[in-house]
């Protein structure tokens, strides 16, 4: 008998699929929206349509403007995010109740981002769109579940707690 891959990891590799589609120098990001077992949506990082793209034009802007901070600045960065281009792509009554998997992963290395979580503007665009979880990889096989009703529970911004 053939072992099949479970339906998260499946639907993780397909995100890390659209990651590698990913403009950004930095880190390769990928998303799938899926409810009911279906693909809804997908989305990669990188430049609004028809602006040049970092990897065109050979540098970050974030990290030109901002060279010691990594997690600020996201106004400088020239992407629109992957969880954002997965949104603005689908109808919101299709992600009611959905599920975000995201992937992130350091195209020098190859290795997962272990700690990639959603930026605070993303946070505030999937609680807007009705997904109610979002699924990170941090491994091949590991990954962690974030129920979207925890970060309206627990308002970091609020609460001091801002994690990027």
């Amino acid at each position: 008998m053939e072992n099949r891959i479970d339906k998260v990891n499946y639907y993780l590799d397909i995100a890390k699929a659209v990651a590698s589609r990913s403009t950004c120098l930095r880190k390769k990001i990928g998303c799938v929206i899926v409810n009911h077992d279906e693909i809804i949506s997908t989305g990669y990082s990188g430049a609004p349509r028809g602006r040049e793209n970092c990897i065109d034009i050979g540098f970050c802007s974030k990290k030109k403007f901002f060279p010691d901070v990594s997690h600020a600045g996201y106004d400088a960065c020239r992407s629109v995010h992957a969880e954002q281009n997965a949104m603005i792509s689908a109808k919101r009554q299709e992600m009611i109740g959905a599920t975000l998997y995201l992937v992130s992963y350091r195209p020098d290395t190859m290795q997962y981002d272990e700690k990639s979580n959603c930026c605070q503007m993303c946070r505030k665009m999937i609680i807007n769109s009705g997904i109610e979880k979002v699924i990170v990889r941090d491994t091949d096989t590991k990954y962690r579940v974030i129920s979207v009703s925890e970060w309206i529970k627990h308002d970091d911004l609020l609460e001091g707690n801002i994690y990027y």
